[in-house]
């Protein structure tokens, strides 16, 4: 489902970012295939350096349709940043990246918070992050940080994930499954 960003992958990712759904939503746009891989290149080396966590979204067959990234990261903490290629889209395959990836930074690489930015003209994203039960609407209570991400105008919205309301969700989630399991049983 999720593998570290690899060169290789980068042709078939560039081709899904360019779609005119998909590319003005991508926060590293790249407006040329070798600017892409250069993109990619810098990606690999600042995570080689602690400053950002990227990963390739793969389908069932292991082809590349997207990636999700923590970026800025900084003292247990960054700014989530995802896009899937439009052929992907609804079709659950975000919600199955950010599980993987959530559970591979809160629990493996000591992330205690995901911040999320979503522009406001962004209905669709913002939609699906308060669909999310451990997603808090961060406006108010991270004001500080909602003024520095909307230093020239107010265009993002803040949402934050900490890892104890993620862990609370992944924990009644999966009491709940087993408890249907068992009465599936009876």
């Amino acid at each position: 489902m999720l593998k570290k960003r690899d060169l290789h992958d980068s042709h078939a990712l560039y081709e899904l970012m360019t779609h005119p759904d998909v590319f003005p939503f991508v926060r590293q746009k790249a407006y040329s295939y070798d600017e892409f891989l250069f993109l990619t290149k810098q990606t690999i080396e600042a995570e080689e350096r602690g400053e950002i966590i990227s990963r390739t979204i793969l389908d069932e067959w292991g082809t590349p349709i997207g990636t999700i990234n923590l970026f800025d990261v900084e003292g247990n903490a960054g700014f989530l940043g995802t896009w899937l290629g439009k052929p992907f889209h609804g079709k659950g395959y975000n919600q199955l990246a950010k599980d993987h990836f959530f559970e591979e930074l809160f629990y493996e690489l000591g992330i205690e918070t995901v911040f999320m930015r979503i522009r406001m003209i962004n209905l669709r994203s913002q939609k699906a992050a308060e669909k999310l039960p451990y997603v808090i609407h961060a406006n108010e209570t991270r004001k500080s940080l909602f003024d520095e991400i909307n230093k020239v105008e107010t265009i993002y919205n803040l949402y934050e994930i900490p890892k104890d309301l993620y862990t609370l969700h992944v924990l009644r989630n999966g009491n709940q499954q087993q408890q249907s399991s068992q009465l599936m049983e009876a």
